[in-house]
Protein backbone atom coordinates (compact mmCIF):
# COMPACT_ATOMS: atom_id res chain seq x y z
CA UNK A 1 0.00 0.00 0.00
CA UNK A 2 0.80 3.54 -1.19
CA UNK A 3 2.00 5.41 2.24
CA UNK A 4 0.09 8.84 2.02
CA UNK A 5 0.99 12.39 2.95
CA UNK A 6 -1.02 14.15 5.89
CA UNK A 7 -1.16 16.69 3.16
CA UNK A 8 -2.58 14.14 0.99
CA UNK A 9 -4.87 13.11 3.88
CA UNK A 10 -6.50 16.46 4.39
CA UNK A 11 -7.06 17.20 0.92
CA UNK A 12 -9.02 14.09 -0.08
CA UNK A 13 -11.11 14.33 3.45
CA UNK A 14 -12.09 17.80 1.76
CA UNK A 15 -12.80 16.75 -1.62
CA UNK A 16 -14.75 13.47 0.03
CA UNK A 17 -16.88 15.53 1.84
CA UNK A 18 -17.62 18.14 -0.89
CA UNK A 19 -18.78 14.78 -2.62
CA UNK A 20 -21.03 13.63 0.18
CA UNK A 21 -23.06 16.71 -0.07
CA UNK A 22 -24.27 16.31 -3.66
CA UNK A 23 -27.65 15.44 -4.14
CA UNK A 24 -28.92 12.61 -5.96
CA UNK A 25 -30.48 15.14 -9.29
CA UNK A 26 -26.62 16.57 -9.01
CA UNK A 27 -25.03 13.37 -9.24
CA UNK A 28 -27.15 12.18 -12.43
CA UNK A 29 -26.88 15.43 -14.45
CA UNK A 30 -22.74 15.35 -13.68
CA UNK A 31 -23.06 11.38 -15.08
CA UNK A 32 -24.82 12.99 -18.03
CA UNK A 33 -22.92 15.44 -18.55
CA UNK A 34 -19.52 13.59 -17.99
CA UNK A 35 -20.62 10.65 -20.64
CA UNK A 36 -21.69 13.77 -23.51
CA UNK A 37 -17.96 15.32 -22.83
CA UNK A 38 -15.75 12.03 -22.42
CA UNK A 39 -17.23 10.24 -25.61
CA UNK A 40 -16.26 13.61 -27.93
CA UNK A 41 -12.53 12.26 -26.30
CA UNK A 42 -10.37 11.50 -29.97
CA UNK A 43 -8.94 8.80 -27.33
CA UNK A 44 -11.96 7.45 -26.67
CA UNK A 45 -13.27 7.56 -30.22
CA UNK A 46 -10.73 6.14 -31.85
CA UNK A 47 -10.15 3.29 -28.99
CA UNK A 48 -11.07 -0.46 -29.55
CA UNK A 49 -10.13 -1.15 -25.87
CA UNK A 50 -10.88 1.01 -22.89
CA UNK A 51 -9.86 0.10 -19.34
CA UNK A 52 -12.26 2.04 -17.04
CA UNK A 53 -14.55 1.49 -13.98
CA UNK A 54 -17.83 1.07 -12.21
CA UNK A 55 -18.03 4.51 -10.37
CA UNK A 56 -19.96 4.22 -7.06
CA UNK A 57 -21.95 6.65 -4.23
CA UNK A 58 -21.00 10.05 -5.07
CA UNK A 59 -17.92 9.40 -7.29
CA UNK A 60 -18.33 11.41 -10.91
CA UNK A 61 -20.62 8.71 -12.64
CA UNK A 62 -19.28 6.34 -15.52
CA UNK A 63 -22.66 4.16 -15.61
CA UNK A 64 -24.02 5.64 -18.66
CA UNK A 65 -20.25 6.15 -20.26
CA UNK A 66 -19.83 2.50 -19.94
CA UNK A 67 -22.69 2.03 -21.80
CA UNK A 68 -22.54 4.00 -24.88
CA UNK A 69 -18.86 2.68 -25.33
CA UNK A 70 -19.83 -0.98 -25.20
CA UNK A 71 -22.55 0.02 -27.84
CA UNK A 72 -19.87 1.44 -29.60
CA UNK A 73 -18.31 -1.97 -29.89
CA UNK A 74 -15.20 -0.30 -27.92
CA UNK A 75 -14.16 -3.39 -25.41
CA UNK A 76 -14.71 -2.30 -21.93
CA UNK A 77 -12.43 -3.67 -18.82
CA UNK A 78 -13.38 -3.28 -15.60
CA UNK A 79 -11.08 -3.68 -12.50
CA UNK A 80 -10.87 -6.66 -10.09
CA UNK A 81 -9.69 -5.92 -6.96
CA UNK A 82 -7.21 -8.56 -5.45
CA UNK A 83 -6.62 -9.33 -1.94
CA UNK A 84 -3.26 -7.81 -1.86
CA UNK A 85 -5.36 -4.23 -3.56
CA UNK A 86 -3.67 -4.92 -6.79
CA UNK A 87 -6.01 -5.36 -9.91
CA UNK A 88 -6.90 -7.77 -12.32
CA UNK A 89 -9.06 -7.25 -15.50
CA UNK A 90 -12.79 -8.61 -16.74
CA UNK A 91 -14.96 -7.34 -19.69
CA UNK A 92 -18.10 -5.34 -19.24
CA UNK A 93 -20.88 -7.23 -20.58
CA UNK A 94 -23.70 -4.32 -19.16
CA UNK A 95 -25.17 -4.24 -16.15
CA UNK A 96 -25.94 -7.48 -15.34
CA UNK A 97 -23.15 -8.79 -15.58
CA UNK A 98 -21.71 -6.52 -12.62
CA UNK A 99 -21.83 -8.25 -8.94
CA UNK A 100 -20.94 -6.84 -5.89
CA UNK A 101 -17.87 -7.36 -4.33
CA UNK A 102 -15.94 -5.93 -1.49
CA UNK A 103 -15.51 -2.11 -0.39
CA UNK A 104 -18.88 -1.62 -1.95
CA UNK A 105 -17.47 -1.89 -5.32
CA UNK A 106 -19.33 -3.45 -8.34
CA UNK A 107 -16.88 -6.07 -10.39
CA UNK A 108 -17.49 -7.94 -13.86
CA UNK A 109 -18.57 -11.12 -12.63
CA UNK A 110 -17.21 -13.09 -16.16
CA UNK A 111 -13.37 -14.38 -16.58
CA UNK A 112 -10.50 -12.89 -15.32
CA UNK A 113 -7.68 -11.27 -17.57
CA UNK A 114 -5.38 -11.05 -15.03
CA UNK A 115 -3.16 -7.85 -13.91
CA UNK A 116 -1.59 -7.67 -16.89
CA UNK A 117 -5.03 -7.18 -18.81
CA UNK A 118 -5.01 -3.41 -19.07
CA UNK A 119 -1.88 -3.79 -21.35
CA UNK A 120 -4.40 -3.96 -24.20
CA UNK A 121 -6.13 -0.76 -23.45
CA UNK A 122 -5.88 1.85 -25.82
CA UNK A 123 -7.10 4.50 -22.81
CA UNK A 124 -7.53 4.17 -19.21
CA UNK A 125 -9.88 6.09 -17.38
CA UNK A 126 -8.81 7.04 -13.91
CA UNK A 127 -10.69 7.40 -10.96
CA UNK A 128 -9.62 9.88 -8.59
CA UNK A 129 -10.43 13.01 -6.48
CA UNK A 130 -8.04 15.86 -7.71
CA UNK A 131 -5.89 16.56 -10.73
CA UNK A 132 -3.66 19.60 -10.80
CA UNK A 133 -2.96 22.05 -13.23
CA UNK A 134 0.01 19.55 -14.03
CA UNK A 135 -1.80 16.93 -14.72
CA UNK A 136 -0.74 14.78 -11.44
CA UNK A 137 -3.93 12.88 -10.30
CA UNK A 138 -4.79 12.49 -6.53
CA UNK A 139 -6.56 9.07 -5.74
CA UNK A 140 -7.93 7.40 -2.93
CA UNK A 141 -4.73 6.58 -1.18
CA UNK A 142 -5.21 2.66 -1.27
CA UNK A 143 -2.07 2.52 -4.42
CA UNK A 144 -4.01 0.59 -6.67
CA UNK A 145 -4.04 2.50 -9.46
CA UNK A 146 -0.04 3.32 -8.86
CA UNK A 147 0.51 -0.17 -9.54
CA UNK A 148 -1.36 -0.25 -12.81
CA UNK A 149 0.38 2.90 -13.98
CA UNK A 150 3.56 1.15 -12.72
CA UNK A 151 2.80 -1.73 -14.97
CA UNK A 152 1.87 0.27 -18.21
CA UNK A 153 5.43 1.88 -17.52
CA UNK A 154 7.50 -0.84 -17.53
CA UNK A 155 5.56 -2.64 -20.30
CA UNK A 156 6.36 0.23 -22.61
CA UNK A 157 2.47 0.51 -23.08
CA UNK A 158 0.97 4.25 -23.15
CA UNK A 159 -2.28 4.41 -23.25
CA UNK A 160 -4.35 7.63 -23.08
CA UNK A 161 -4.45 8.02 -19.23
CA UNK A 162 -7.85 10.29 -18.27
CA UNK A 163 -9.38 11.09 -15.30
CA UNK A 164 -13.03 11.83 -14.28
CA UNK A 165 -13.86 14.59 -11.98
CA UNK A 166 -15.95 17.31 -11.04
CA UNK A 167 -15.11 20.92 -12.02
CA UNK A 168 -14.09 21.53 -8.30
CA UNK A 169 -11.86 18.91 -8.15
CA UNK A 170 -9.39 20.42 -10.78
CA UNK A 171 -6.92 22.45 -8.64
CA UNK A 172 -3.64 24.47 -8.54
CA UNK A 173 -1.55 22.19 -7.05
CA UNK A 174 -1.48 18.89 -5.39
CA UNK A 175 0.93 17.37 -2.57
CA UNK A 176 3.56 15.35 -5.15
CA UNK A 177 5.51 12.09 -4.73
CA UNK A 178 8.13 9.97 -6.38
CA UNK A 179 5.33 7.37 -7.60
CA UNK A 180 2.57 9.99 -9.11
CA UNK A 181 2.03 9.56 -12.60
CA UNK A 182 0.44 12.38 -14.42
CA UNK A 183 -2.50 12.28 -17.07
CA UNK A 184 -3.04 13.60 -20.23
CA UNK A 185 -6.55 14.93 -20.19
CA UNK A 186 -9.57 15.68 -17.30
CA UNK A 187 -13.04 15.46 -17.96
CA UNK A 188 -15.40 17.14 -15.84
CA UNK A 189 -19.26 17.97 -16.75
CA UNK A 190 -18.25 21.48 -18.11
CA UNK A 191 -15.53 20.43 -20.45
CA UNK A 192 -12.45 18.77 -20.68
CA UNK A 193 -8.69 20.23 -19.83
CA UNK A 194 -5.55 18.79 -21.28
CA UNK A 195 -1.70 18.86 -19.61
CA UNK A 196 1.40 18.53 -21.87
CA UNK A 197 3.95 16.61 -20.34
CA UNK A 198 6.49 18.75 -18.33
Amino acid sequence: MTEETPDKRTVRRRLLDARARLTAAELRAAAEALARQSLRLPELSGAAVVAAYVSVGSEPGTRALLDALRERGVRVLLPVLMADDDLDWGEYRGAEGLAPARRGLLEPDGPRLGPAGVLAADAVLLPGLAVDARGLRLGRGGGSYDRVLARLAAHGAHPALVVLLYANEVVARLPEEPHDHPVQAVVTPEGVRRFTAS
